[in-house]
């Protein structure tokens, strides 16, 4: 499949599109994060329940719509672009979509086109994915044991997820791990992760649950593990020296001396990032939130169809980053055990 040509529309004024985008606390948007699909070959206990209603086909933007989208916000100066899902190699013709997106990387226009997946279906991407011009992406992986693995997961193969990152390794993309801390689960091996991590090259980022979305019986509370304490106590073993390292997301590294590899630590919850949040995120379906972690939200979608010249949907989009709040509304306690949205992280991308 190849992207058909879009409907012929007359190009933004130089003006409208040099005016970056800044919220109403002077935070530029820098960062996109578009969840081409809801859809995942995995069922995470922290993210989903199993037996989980997708959207219809119908209602998702088609690929030619999701690149016009993403081109809309690299002409107003987003320069980091990261397609999520669900699983965003899920998705068919995804690879389409991406070729033609990496197009923002050879005028640049766009600083760095990346992906967060589980890595199911690296193996056979991983070449492509290095050809487009992404250069590092986010594998998430909560466990090397391969029994836990599946548990976690409920349908994720361990050794094909090995396979994925091997050889994405080999086309020579970074990978970052991505493991969520779950209390009772993989707390008992964060020693382990950081030290394979360090023989392989990873970084690794540990991150907080986050109380998104019903998932069907479990209880975040009994899930949620603090990373202060996790922190404390990695720091009784191993060096961590603080660093400047940033990479435009929400978290903050620290040096492990022992292996030489970073350690990031994402806490929505025991110290909250939004004082420097750059970020909005946008749906399959052309839904714009300006925070992960409050339900409003824009519908680009209607704009988008609507005016082929491109003007609606950039004023469509300037409104919404009016209205990106200074913070999210996260909090797990014995007093809040509800997520704080309805909405699973699959519909967002993480």
């Amino acid at each position: 499949m190849t992207l058909q040509t879009p409907t012929p529309r007359i190009d933004p004024s130089p003006a409208s599109s040099a005016a970056p985008l800044v919220d109403p606390f002077g935070r530029a948007i820098r960062y996109l994060r578009v969840s081409v699909t809801d859809r995942c070959d995995f069922r995470c206990v922290y993210c989903m329940a199993e037996e989980m209603t997708f959207l219809p086909k119908a209602e998702l933007l088609t690929l030619e719509e999701l690149d016009r989208l993403c081109s809309s916000f690299i002409r107003f100066g987003v320069g980091k672009l990261r397609l999520t899902g669900g699983e965003p190699l899920v998705r068919r013709d995804v690879m389409t979509l991406i070729r033609s997106l990496s197009r923002h990387l050879g005028t640049g226009a766009l600083e760095e086109l990346t992906l967060t997946t589980n890595g199911s279906q690296l193996a056979r991407h991983a070449a492509d994915l290095a050809a487009c011009g992404v250069r590092r992406i986010n594998v998430s992986l909560d466990t090397l044991d391969p029994a836990k693995f599946l548990a976690i997961t409920r349908w994720g193969k361990f050794e094909k997820v090995m396979d994925g990152i091997a050889a994405a390794k080999a086309a020579g993309i970074k990978v970052k791990i991505n493991a969520v801390a779950l209390k009772g689960v993989n707390d008992d091996e964060f020693d382990s992760l950081i030290r394979w991590c360090g023989e392989n090259g990873h970084d690794l980022t540990l991150i907080e649950v986050m109380p998104m979305g019903d998932i069907g019986g479990e209880d975040r509370l009994d899930q949620y593990l603090p990373l202060s304490q996790v922190r404390a106590d990695l720091a009784r073993r191993w060096t961590l020296t603080e660093t400047d390292y940033r990479t435009g997301g929400p978290a903050r590294y620290v040096r492990v001396e022992e292996t030489g590899g970073r350690l990031g630590f994402i806490t929505p919850l025991t110290h909250n990032f939004c004082e420097s949040c750059n970020r909005v995120r946008l749906t399959c379906t052309g839904t714009l939130y300006m925070c992960l972690g409050q339900d409003d939200a824009a519908d680009l979608r209607a704009p988008l169809r609507a005016d082929p010249t491109d003007a609606a949907l950039e004023a469509a989009i300037r409104e919404a980053i009016l209205r990106k709040p200074k913070g999210h509304d996260f909090f797990i306690d014995r007093r809040h055990t509800q997520p704080a949205v309805a909405r699973h992280m699959s519909v967002t991308g993480g």
